[in-house]
């Protein structure tokens, strides 16, 4: 619908089939707002600009209201509408498909076969690619290579797939109790269970406020727009704040993975705050930042 003249369609979804009537539903199960028409046939027209899609969440221009698992599911949809019988990647020798990626780590050629992955390498550039540039001093000259460079997590982004190990829902150790007796001193030792993400998202939120509460450092929040993390931030963000953006010049959460589980690593310190610091902190953040180091 667009907000500004009150205007919109009526989609349903049944029995793998969609059907569409003009005008607005009475109570739909899923909402999706726009600021007015005209940014509506901006966003919804291919090809996708992700950074307008983003910025236009940021400015308010669009929203998604109903339950998380639906909206997480219409979205993915309407997405999923925009790249409908598009032929991905570049066919290779023995029926080998080479598409690219930018992997959480750098860029990356990945070959696939029979709907699996066989390998990831760096992309190396052939003569089809633009040229890189060149710095040029009296009679000497420097250029990059002819290849991407790659972190050592993104080298094992295949793992990320095809682990045995990789985590597939949320699991909280057996003992620990975030509203009791949290046996810390277990920590590596102790088995784990699975609970339901409500669960793990309100241990999140619940975890949040006690830490805002019990250090005179403050929080920082810090979330991605893509993929689950996004989606799983913000949920906590409306739970802890009561906002979907929160109050970002104060909340910031490291979504960074605080090494293997149990080992004890705080994943919310004064150190991170130090590190985002302005070069000219205030008396309260350089107070904060003696304190933390």
């Amino acid at each position: 619908m667009a907000k500004d003249e009150e205007v919109g369609r009526t989609f349903t979804f049944s029995n793998g089939k969609v059907s569409s009537i003009a005008g607005l539903h009475g109570e739909p199960d899923i909402k999706l707002a726009f600021k007015n028409a005209k940014i509506a046939a901006r966003l919804l027209r291919p090809p996708i600009n992700w950074l307008d899609q983003i910025n236009a969440q940021k400015d308010f221009n669009i929203s998604v209201e109903g339950p998380e698992d639906l909206t997480n599911w219409f979205a993915q949809t309407i997405m999923m509408t925009q790249s409908i019988r598009w032929k991905w990647g570049k066919e290779m020798p023995d029926g080998v498909t080479r598409t690219v990626n930018m992997t959480n780590g750098g860029p990356v050629f990945v070959d696939v076969k029979d709907d699996k992955i066989i390998r990831m390498t760096p992309i190396d550039f052939d003569e089809t690619d633009p040229q890189p540039w060149t710095i040029k001093a009296r009679a000497w000259s420097s250029h990059p290579p002819r290849r991407t460079t790659l972190a050592p997590h993104g080298q094992n982004a295949k793992s990320i797939v095809y682990s045995p190990d990789r985590l597939l829902y949320p699991m909280k150790r057996v003992d620990f109790d975030p509203n009791g007796e949290r046996n810390t001193q277990n920590r590596g030792i102790s088995g784990y269970e699975r609970i339901s993400w409500d669960e793990a998202l309100d241990i999140v939120a619940s975890e949040i406020k006690r830490a805002r509460v019990s250090t005179a450092r403050g929080l920082w929040w810090s979330a991605t727009a893509r993929t689950i993390h996004g989606a799983i931030l913000a949920t906590t963000r409306r739970r802890f704040t009561g906002s979907a953006r929160g109050r970002p010049a104060r909340l910031r959460i490291t979504t960074r993975t605080a090494g293997k589980a149990g080992t004890g690593a705080r994943y919310i310190t004064g150190a991170t705050r130090c590190a985002s610091a302005s070069r000219k902190p205030t008396a309260r953040l350089r107070t904060a930042c003696r304190t933390a180091t």
